[in-house]
């Protein structure tokens, strides 16, 4: 009896476990996170769409690091690694993401590709982008409590990775952008009911540029919507100001959740370095915190004006 207490408990803990993280939304951008990274929103578009990779020049890479809900035992860490690359009208990039919650590891290995299609009039392109890779997931042994001869934590732990991938469009001129991302694509070809996360099932943004790199002030803002299975979707709204060549910039987002993330950010030579901090609602910030994190982008190899 002892013994079936023992698992039982284990099983609950588990399911316990998935069901935060689905209600929670801790997956992949993709751009599968129900709560994206802040730098997605502008500096790192490719996180959540794949037509962005290579749409810059040079060769981009960012290095992104957040900690969620510091106050809370086992809160969400997120981690990602990508790079990106503009050859002629051909773009390639690499993801790699990680993030922690509790009992719960999930990694996401991507390889894109996209092609810049110019339209007629000048600087007016058409983007197309796909990303193919793989999904882990496993689970923290170390941090289970349990018989040694309960088997559960083990059979989800040797569950093979699984295939995933994204595609998106963008269109894109001197002023607007306009663009559209189908996320975890795996969700069309298999139904797997031990999936933690089902992520987003859309991505939607479009933007506006007042002003130029070479203006005192410019902003942009945006307006995207994230929609995602069984709960309602998500809608932000918000603007990002730059100060002349953006050596200096501040970024911030209001979401329909009723949450908000705020950034600032540093350019010198080829490193930009940005800051985030998330804010809940009044009574869940005393809880959790909040989310800080923080984003280095290095462009490399790209042709002097």
């Amino acid at each position: 009896m002892k013994g079936l207490n023992m698992k039982n408990r284990v099983n609950k803990a588990l399911f316990a476990a998935l069901g935060v993280l689905s209600g929670l939304g801790i997956a992949f951008p993709l751009s599968a996170q129900i709560r994206p990274l802040g730098t997605q929103y502008y500096e790192n578009q490719y996180l959540s769409n794949p037509a962005f990779a290579g749409m810059d020049k040079g060769l981009n890479v960012n290095l992104s690091y957040r900690n969620q809900w510091r106050s809370i035992e086992g809160s969400p860490v997120t981690m990602a690694v990508s790079g990106d690359y503009q050859r002629d009208k051909v773009g390639m990039g690499l993801l790699i993401y990680n993030d922690k919650a509790g009992l719960i590891g999930r990694t996401r290995v991507m390889g894109s590709y996209a092609y810049h299609l110019p339209l007629n009039g000048e600087n007016k392109n058409l983007h197309f982008g796909l990303s193919l890779g793989v999904m882990k997931e496993s689970l923290d042994n170390n941090k289970i409590i349990a018989e040694p001869d309960d088997i559960l934590a083990q059979r989800f732990n040797e569950r093979k990775p699984y295939i995933d991938g994204d595609f998106g469009i963008a269109y894109t001129n001197d002023r607007f952008t306009i663009q559209g991302a189908l996320p975890n694509l795996s969700k069309f070809l298999q139904k797997d009911p031990l999936v933690t996360i089902d992520g987003h099932t859309y991505f939607a943004a479009m933007s506006y540029k007042i002003g130029s790199a070479l203006d005192i002030v410019s902003i942009e803002p945006k307006v995207s919507f994230r929609g995602a299975k069984d709960i309602e979707s998500i809608w932000d709204v918000g603007t990002n100001l730059k100060l002349e060549n953006n050596i200096l910039n501040f970024m911030g987002m209001f979401r329909s959740d009723k949450s908000s993330v705020f950034g600032v950010g540093v350019n010198y030579d080829k490193y930009f370095i940005q800051c985030f901090y998330t804010s809940q609602l009044a009574g869940d910030r005393m809880r959790t915190g909040g989310d800080f994190e923080v984003n280095l982008k290095i462009n490399l190899f790209k042709d002097p004006k």
